[in-house]
């Protein structure tokens, strides 16, 4: 089989959720069933190179149409290619929805009714999400949980934007971690220069706790940033050269917006008690925090 740039990255995308054996294999027959599907020139050429192209709903509807009717088998079975069951089917339409959902898309729920939109969240769902954290906070946790528990905190004390918080450094936190600066940034609007200092939780403060010495480690690899939020893994800047090459960049440099964003996405997904918790975009709960701000005069 060909192994198309999409594939490569879908590839990526799933060793990234880094979900259990079973979702795993669901997965893998979804991405087998892809590969078929383009190998067959079944959708537009896009698909090909893009990972965005591959699960956007005009790929994804003949695509689901094919595998339902059993031609993107891997296998015979009687002699045939006969249609999948329905459990496969609801299991196929599942992980395609988690699949977007980790690029930032809606799901489509396909063959399964009207979509309907997701709410931000409420006051009682808010106060799950810190009781889910605080539980986090209770046990070991891997570098991107840890990283991801303090954003969130921070995100329920600040309702603040994805672009405020990236800019966030250290001297921005009081001693003790009792309080945090934000810079406020009103999309299309100038920078408040003003910003201003906001009380932290006891959450906060502990997810800081977890958060810094192991930011400490990163940092001093990769040479020193002030910036709070820094990478976890090398990557590169995008830029390509002349030659197609990349600059690789090393841990610990300072957090982008998407880089951000993209964590905020595979976390929902990847940590157990997020996904029901967590609207699909971040700026969705920044919008929820906002208004129980606004509602309790905080």
């Amino acid at each position: 089989m060909v192994l198309y740039p999409s594939l490569v990255a879908l590839d990526g995308l799933i060793d990234d959720l880094g979900v259990g054996e079973a979702r795993r294999r669901q997965f893998s027959m979804v991405r087998g069933e892809l590969g078929r599907a383009l190998a067959r020139d079944a959708f537009p050429v896009g698909a090909r190179r893009s990972l965005q192209r591959l699960l956007e709903k005009e790929t994804l509807v003949p695509y689901v149409r094919l595998a339902e009717s059993g031609v993107l088998r891997h296998r015979r079975l009687g002699g045939g290619f006969p249609p999948t069951s329905e459990p496969t089917n609801a299991v196929r339409r599942t992980c395609l929805d988690l699949l977007r959902e980790a690029l930032g898309l809606p799901a489509l729920h396909l063959g399964g009714g009207e979509v309907a939109l997701q709410p931000a969240p409420e006051a009682a769902t808010l106060a799950a999400l810190y009781r889910q954290l605080d539980q986090y906070l209770g046990g070991p946790m891997s570098p991107a949980q840890t990283r991801l528990t303090a954003v969130l905190a921070i995100e329920l004390d600040t309702g603040a934007r994805s672009g405020e918080l990236i800019a966030q450094r250290i001297g921005h936190l009081a001693e003790n971690f009792a309080a945090v600066y934000v810079e406020r940034r009103p999309q299309g609007g100038p920078v408040d220069q003003g910003g201003q200092w906001m009380e932290t939780s006891p959450l906060t403060r502990a997810a800081l706790e977890r958060w810094l010495p192991l930011r400490a480690d990163l940092v001093q690899r990769a040479h020193g940033t002030s910036r709070l939020w820094v990478s976890l893994w090398m990557n590169h800047d995008g830029v390509l050269d002349a030659d197609g090459g990349t600059v690789i960049r090393p841990a610990g440099m300072p957090l982008e917006e998407n880089g951000l964003i993209t964590s905020y996405r595979v976390g929902r997904l990847r940590y157990e008690g997020l996904r029901p918790l967590l609207p699909l975009k971040l700026e969705r709960l920044r919008r929820a925090v906002d208004a129980e701000r606004q509602r309790t005069g905080a």
